[in-house]
């Protein structure tokens, strides 16, 4: 079976589903929220530079047809921030 693969909005790199970000615009509302809920989907990489691109050239609010609150982007920075602080325990 196949795994699910999906497309980054910033670097059209693709990559499994599960190590992306999603972004969804709910149906019927309208509303964007992160990663649950029907709608319309966008997916982002959890790095730096795909966050910086799509938030500066608008990538995910073209993709989902649809203006992005600065509060999604606030909350992606501060999940990048705290991956990043995380310390990685080798055994």
């Amino acid at each position: 079976m196949k795994p699910n693969v999906r497309r980054c909005v910033a670097c059209r790199e693709v990559a499994p589903k599960t190590s992306l970000w999603r972004i969804v615009r709910l149906y019927p509302s309208q509303t964007v929220q992160l990663d649950g809920g029907m709608g319309r989907s966008a997916y982002l990489c959890p790095r730096a530079d795909c966050l910086q691109a799509a938030q500066k050239k608008n990538r995910l609010g073209r993709s989902l047809k649809t203006q992005v609150p600065s509060t999604i982007y606030e909350e992606l920075w501060q999940r990048l921030n705290a991956k990043i602080q995380v310390p990685v325990v080798k055994s």
